[in-house]
Order: structure tokens, then sequence, then C-alpha cells
């Protein structure tokens, strides 16, 4: 169960709580402080002051007066007029995340909402009514509002969604699942729009999937060090003690453990001084993307928690402030942070893809194929991967650096967050198929190699590898054999098959 107060959420729980398929609850303390704030907003209808979003237009209507007999009208208006978003759906994952972070956010008792909303909110969640959201129309700065307005036009009965995977109109789901449409009242339909949550519970998705990759590359990199006979000099924790940084260390830390009891590294003479840079830094490469993940790790964890939308509501002393806390600039920053490091994470393993299969850097038959000139082996997959990371390069351009204005240039800086948000899933997408590239080339360079020299943590993968995967004698159709293999990344299966022999890897 996750139970949902405004505070001390994580990322890694909402996640595994959607895949798990956990019922979602609301702490009862803290709807009584929804509650307050919602008396506030009544309070400040029945004295009549304009307050932005409750009794006025929106934007650069902000100076256009709603009479008090329309403000309901007004929140409906709201919703239908901002859903008009384009493009691929999100996924029900990407939906149901967020669901769940918007609730948290209007949990924390400063957004003026009834209790009623937020729990109708989570019955979708649990009841699994998934909206349907275009992916494309947020530019990130008054929040998210084109996806979260067509999250929260379901509420009413408005749009489509998918109730036990079947799509229908957001009406007939509610119907379906048993719950009833609501009418929204003053500020509530600002409240629902006003918020990241967007492109944080994107974010919140690579996050947990890119802390597999992150370790399953210390596990492709190693079996690759092994294939190659490369030289363990380098991982020398002396070494990495002088530069400090934390992802670097405990990096080489890792590949340290899971090369323990090698003889293809450790026990041999090696006639290299030492080995090119996409063995020989991993430690660096790796440590540097892990380094930037604990800073995403930070922002998206305080921005789970927070509020995030606009105005903001003091119940304490009946304040009221019209700010630019749904402003998506500090997510917006740390997902093209995220997709940069892992684009690394892809460059390197794809330059050790290459070694493996290039027989003037590996000694071994070309494109690991015993009968190559017949067979083309390995030769293409590298192809793959090449295309892979140059796409990745691409995407990882910032989408943060970008700003074109609107309402008529009242919103004249926004993040253009939620591109971020979208681009750092496809770049992780492709270095989970990289990562799974390295992974079938580096066991089947181990075909050439004394097996029983392997440490008992790449053994144990190899294992693996080959209870989905033969090693390769003549050409055949790969493109099954990456999928299979990807799946044991994605599902996080070839970390643990370590993890399972050497302890946890950081």
């Amino acid at each position: 169960m996750l139970k949902l107060s405004g505070s001390d959420v994580s990322g890694h729980e909402v996640v595994s709580c959607i895949r798990q398929g956990l019922p979602v609850t609301l702490d009862a303390s803290q709807l009584e402080k929804v509650a307050k704030a919602r008396e506030l907003v009544q309070e400040l209808i029945r004295q009549g002051q304009p307050i932005y979003g409750i009794n006025t237009g929106f934007g650069l209507l902000a100076n256009t007066s709603i009479s008090g007999e329309n403000v309901a009208e007004l929140q409906r208006n709201l919703i239908l007029s901002h859903s008009c978003g384009v493009g691929e759906p999100f996924s029900p994952e990407v939906v149901k995340a967020m669901m769940i972070l918007r609730a948290n956010a209007l949990m924390k008792g400063h957004s003026g909402i009834r209790p009623e909303v937020i729990e109708l909110l989570i019955e979708l969640v649990n009841r699994d009514v998934v909206p349907y959201i275009p992916s494309q129309g947020s530019v990130g700065a008054s929040g998210d509002l084109v996806p979260l307005a067509h999250m929260s036009a379901v509420l009413l009965g408005e749009g489509q969604a998918y109730y036990q995977g079947q799509l229908c109109s957001g009406r007939e789901a509610l119907e379906k699942a048993g719950l009833t449409p609501l009418s929204l009242e003053a500020k509530e339909g600002l409240a629902l729009i006003n918020g990241t949550q967007a492109m944080t519970a994107q974010g919140v998705l690579a996050l947990h999937d890119g802390d597999v990759v992150l370790k399953t590359a210390d596990v492709s990199g190693s079996l690759t060090l092994e294939a190659l006979c490369g030289i363990p000099n380098a991982l020398d924790a002396r070494v990495h003690a002088l530069r400090q940084h934390r992802g670097q260390i405990i990096t080489a830390q890792n590949i340290r453990k899971i090369l323990a009891g090698s003889g293809l590294v450790y026990s041999q003479e090696h006639e290299r001084i030492q080995d090119a840079y996409s063995l020989r830094c991993m430690p660096q490469v790796h440590g540097a993307s892990k380094d930037a993940y604990s800073y995403v790790e930070s922002v998206l964890t305080t921005e789970i928690n927070s509020v995030t939308d606009n105005p903001i509501l003091f119940p304490e002393n009946g304040d009221v402030i019209s700010a630019g806390n749904f402003h998506g600039q500090p997510v917006a920053l740390a997902l093209d942070f995220l997709g940069i490091a892992l684009a690394e994470i892809g460059n390197i393993a794809e330059r050790r893809i290459e070694r493996l299969v290039n027989p003037q850097l590996s000694g071994l038959p070309p494109f690991l194929s015993e009968a190559s000139g017949l067979n083309s082996g390995y030769m293409i997959v590298q192809y793959t991967a090449a295309a892979l990371v140059s796409e990745n390069k691409v995407l990882a351009h910032p989408a943060s650096v970008d700003s074109i204005p609107t309402s008529a240039n009242q919103e004249d800086h926004v993040s253009m967050g939620s591109i971020s948000a979208r681009k750092v899933l496809q770049i992780l997408a492709n270095v989970q198929n990289v990562l799974a590239i390295e992974i079938l080339c580096a066991c089947q360079a181990l075909e050439y190699r004394d097996r029983s020299q392997l440490a008992p943590a790449t053994k144990a993968v190899y294992d693996l590898v080959r209870t989905h995967v033969p090693a390769l004698k003549n050409d055949r159709f790969l493109e099954p054999e990456i999928t299979l293999v990807r799946e044991l990344v994605v599902t996080g299966k070839i970390k643990e098959t370590v993890e399972k022999v050497i302890g946890s890897i950081e």
C-alpha cells in the first residue's frame, strides 16, 4: 500500500506501487488540512476579492473578472479548452504516475481543492481507469497544462479513458468502474492542471529503470573486460580514492566484485601495458553518470513532495500568493542531465562492442564467427548499436535551453520540460538495447576463452544468457535474441543474477 500525505514519497515507491498493482490511500489527517484550504477559497469568494483563477480569467485574461455564479463554469471551461494534446498517448504507467503524483502534491493542503476531488483521482488509479492522454502539447511552464487537463477531463466524465485496458469515453469508464463524475468548483480545475506531474511522472519511471541500467552497465562491461582479457590494474581502489568522486569509486568497486575470482583478468600475463579507454575508464565514465543520477534523484524527490500550482493558499493566516511554483525548469534541467548521463552509458558500451567484434582489436575471430566470410556473425549488431547511440546524441540535446512565449507573452519563459521527459525515456530504451547487444557479443566472445576461468558472477550471467540464446555457430535471425536479452536487462535479471553471487552492487 502507498499512503499519500504530500511528504516523504519517493519515485521508486510510486513505480513499485504501479507495477505491483498496490492500492493507494490518502492520509486522513492530511485531508483535514486540504479541507481547511478549501474553506479559505469559499471565504475568499464570499468576500469578492479578485483572486487569480478563482474569480478571474487565466493567463493574459487574469484581469478579467468572473462573476460568482460563473466560477464553476470557469473551471469546467478551463479543463475542456486545455484538453488539446496531440501525438501518441502516454503509457498507462506514465498516466498512473501522473495521477498519484498530482494527488500527492494536492495533499500538501495549499491548493484549495476539495478532498473528494483527490479521492476520485486516486480511485481512478485503484480501479484501473487510465485517462487517454496525448503525449505532446505541454511547454512545461504553467505546469503541464495540456496533459493534466486530459487527465482531469475524465473526472468530469469527459474525454477518453481505458477501463481494464479497453478504450471508451470518460463517462463510460467511470460508470464501468462504479464511479460518478463530479462537477468542479472554484479553483479546482486550476489546482488540477497547474503542476509538473506529466514531466515528473516520466522522470520517476526513467529514474527507476535508469538505476537498473547503470548497474547492468557495470555487469556488461565486466563481461567484456573478461572476454578481451583486460588489465585489472585500473580498477585498483587506491587510484579512485585519489579522485574521490563517489560514482567512480563505487563503479570500480562493483567491477572488482563482479570480476573477483576471474582467471581471465587476474591470473595471466598481459602483453599490453594498458587498455583502451572504453575498458580502462569504465569507473570514470559510468561513475560520472551515477553521480548525475544522484543529482536527478534528489531533484525529483523534492519535486514529488512539493506544491507546484498557483495561486498558493496559506490557510493559517488567509494569505493567497500568486507565484511560479508551476514552472518546470528544475525538472527540465534534471531530465536533460539524466538523458545525457544515460546516453554516455550507451556511447561507451558501443565502443566496447566494437572492440569485441573487430578482430584487429580483439584477437578473436572476425565478428565472433568461426566461419566468417560465409557468415557475418555479429557484424551488423554493432551497426544497430551505432545507430542507437547516434540517435541518442540527437536526443541528448537539451530541451530546457529553448523557450517560446505563450499566452500572448504573459508566459514569456517556459521550460519545455515535457520534451526533456519524453526524450529521456527514448534514450533509456536505446541504451537498454545497446547493453543487450554488448552482453550478447561478450557471451559469444567467451566461447573462444577458457570459461572455467570465468569469475563466479560473470559465469552466472553467461549461463543465464545461454538458457535463452545459444552460442552462434552459423548466421541466424538475431532480432528476437536481442529482444530476449534486452528483457533480461530491463527486468533487472542480469543485475540480480550477479547480486545472488556477490551481494548488492551500487
